[in-house]
């Protein structure tokens, strides 16, 4: 699998009007809890169906998207933060130790 970098206020955009599924990892590149979460989610990643687009989020770079997501997803920001978005709408919203694949599975299954 492969990460979609998410640098635009289009591409949240178009994660709200995909038809299926998609993964938002918001990611501090600053905080150490933040690359243990995402090196657990990238451990486990090939359990996930290979149609489901992953979105990578630097919080650094791209707070103003962060926000963005945050508020048309109406989720709270947190670092870091997994979302499910189904149709549009946040399903599931998991963050630090609590981000897991075997979670996101059991949504989209």
């Amino acid at each position: 699998m492969k990460w979609i970098p998410l640098e635009s206020a289009e591409q949240v955009g178009e994660i709200k009007q995909h038809e299926g599924y998609s993964i938002i990892f918001k990611h501090s590149t600053r905080c150490s809890i933040s690359m243990m979460a995402r090196k657990k989610f990238e451990m486990d990643w090939d359990q996930m169906p290979g149609n489901i687009p992953l979105y990578f989020l630097d919080l650094i770079k791209f707070r103003n998207i962060s926000s963005q997501v945050a508020e048309d997803f109406q989720v709270h920001h947190e670092s870091p933060q997994l979302l499910l978005i189904k149709e549009g709408e946040c399903i599931l919203d998991q963050s630090h130790g609590g981000i897991s694949v075997e979670e996101a599975l059991v949504m989209v299954q």
